[in-house]
């Protein structure tokens, strides 16, 4: 879901490449590199002011497994309060000037430059992502409030001509409301600042719910949100334990001031959210999971898309909706590409922890992440595919896996049915571009999907015929703040990002002048 990718080092920006050595050099732990920070928060954030509650649930470093820090675990009466304070404070917000609106989104995204070092280090420690894919994500996740800080600026309605001549009619576009905004634990910034972004641009007032794995990061940019000038009640975050997360999830989306549900997570959940809304009749947006294709066809450029291959199914350990879910390669070039994928997974990868200089690859969130790693594996291997490498756990903790890579690999099995959201690239030879596409499209869902070819006719037809939200061209990185996120069948509905993002959070009123 970004530009960056844990092999390129160099986009990581030369203050951050500083702090990573001199942190990797010390020997930073997970909790000794953040106990200090001045953004790490405890409380809920509701109405303007921090909010304790006397039950606490812990957020733990997955590499290690240890407590990192304890945050309000947050219920109903504070989940009723964030909805109040977020409906109030839209009274007034709706009426701020876009102009002024723009202002306080800039501040709030300087600020997070400024805190960049500290940004990424909390990411690190309660995500475990490599420390440069940290800083390649606050890098991300900012430019949404730069982009949107823009964008607020550029709302405009229409003049509609009509046939009377005594009427003139217009389009005005008008900001929703109260939002609810439930983002996960795989980009524990980014994916509030896409939506937040453009909810506070045009002019709506959120809640945030972030993951009961990664709260921390929420708290932080609620800090920043402060410090810009965000006015009381604006932005919102109410952290809750997986015990209470259905529970406050389900408050959240079926109070009646809310207007709007925008959710980035599981298609399962996202099916419950949307039954949420259905009762209320709620606008949602949804950016649901993903299933990705890879396809090399003999036209292809093969280290370009080894390369491309790396960067889209290694990053983050393989937790993207966007990673690469299934590499179909044909037989022509099949051996080749196996064999120059392996030998680059072994000299480019390094699993570590995520405050270590050379690392790569980080744990997993957790270790149900890691069984599921290890059932579509196994899945495999019962049924016939081949380990070219990895395949296990490695020895650095419990929530660490191998990188790993499968040939012989089936439609039939596991891996290739559903999302792994691992380090597991799955390899299925094909012989023709109509198979390719066919098993391409067999999903029920289509979030993203890359291709390499060479063959200018070839990149028209598949471009076109792929059933996905996002494609990618020889290219294996394709998330931009310009440009619009989301999928199609059942991996959501609606946009983010891009100049369409902001239309997500409006409503289009129409207004007839008569008797002129």
């Amino acid at each position: 879901m970004a530009l960056y990718c844990s092999s390129l080092g160099s986009q990581v920006p030369r203050a951050g490449r500083a702090l990573l050595a001199g942190a990797c050099s010390r020997g930073l732990s997970a909790s000794s590199s953040i106990e200090a920070s001045p953004l790490l928060r405890s409380g809920g954030f509701i109405g303007g002011r921090w909010v304790t509650v006397a039950a606490t649930f812990p957020v733990l470093d997955p590499a290690s497994g240890t407590e990192l820090h304890r945050v309000s675990d947050c219920g109903l009466p504070e989940s009723r309060e964030a909805v109040t304070a977020a409906y109030n404070a839209f009274q007034s917000w709706r009426e701020v000037s876009a102009k002024d609106r723009s202002v306080l989104l800039r501040k709030w995204y300087e600020l997070m430059i400024q805190n960049k070092e500290e940004l990424a280090k909390i990411i690190t420690a309660e995500n475990g992502k490599p420390l440069k894919e940290a800083l390649g994500e606050v890098a991300y996740s900012a430019a949404f409030l730069e982009w949107f800080s823009e964008e607020a600026r550029r709302v405009y309605g229409d003049i509609i001509p009509v046939p009377m001549k005594d009427r003139r009619a217009l389009a005005l576009k008008q900001p929703l409301g109260v939002v609810t905004i439930i983002t996960p634990w795989n980009f524990p910034s980014a994916m509030i600042t896409r939506k937040v972004g453009a909810a506070l641009a045009a002019g709506c007032t959120v809640i945030v719910k972030p993951a009961e794995d990664t709260p921390l990061s929420a708290l932080a940019l609620a800090e920043l949100a402060t410090q810009a000038g965000i006015p009381a009640g604006v932005f919102n975050v109410v952290p809750c334990s997986r015990q209470n997360a259905a529970s406050v999830g389900e408050a959240l989306c079926t109070d009646p001031l809310v207007a709007k549900i925008s959710f980035t997570g599981s298609t399962t959940t996202g099916k419950i959210l949307l039954k949420h809304a259905a009762d209320g009749v709620k606008r949602v947006s949804m950016e649901l999971g993903g299933h990705a294709p890879f396809v090399v066809f003999d036209t292809a450029n093969v280290d370009q898309a080894v390369a491309g291959a790396i960067a889209s199914k290694y990053r983050n350990s393989g937790q993207t909706c966007v990673c690469s879910n299934r590499f179909l390669v044909q037989k022509g070039i099949h051996d080749t590409f196996v064999k120059k994928f392996a030998e680059a997974i072994k000299k480019e990868l390094h699993v570590g922890n995520g405050f270590e200089a050379s690392t790569t690859q980080g744990p997993l969130i957790n270790e149900k992440a890691v069984e599921k790693v290890e059932k579509h594996v196994s899945d495999a291997v019962n049924q016939g595919a081949c380990i070219v490498t990895g395949g296990k756990r490695h020895s650095l903790g419990k929530n660490f896996f191998e990188p790993t890579l499968l040939s012989n690999v089936t439609t039939s099995m596991l891996c290739t049915q559903e999302e792994t959201f691992g380090p597991l690239a799955p390899v299925i030879k094909f012989d023709t571009e109509e198979e390719a596409l066919a098993i391409s499209n067999s999903a029920n869902v289509g979030l993203a999907g890359y291709f390499y070819s060479q063959d200018p006719a070839q990149i028209w037809r598949v471009a076109e015929r792929m059933e996905v939200g996002m494609v990618g061209v020889n290219e294996g990185l394709l998330s931009s703040v310009e440009c619009p996120f989301g999928g199609v069948k059942q991996s959501g509905i609606g946009r983010e990002g891009s100049k369409y993002g902001i239309d997500e959070y409006l409503e289009i009123k129409y207004v007839c002048f008569g008797g002129l």
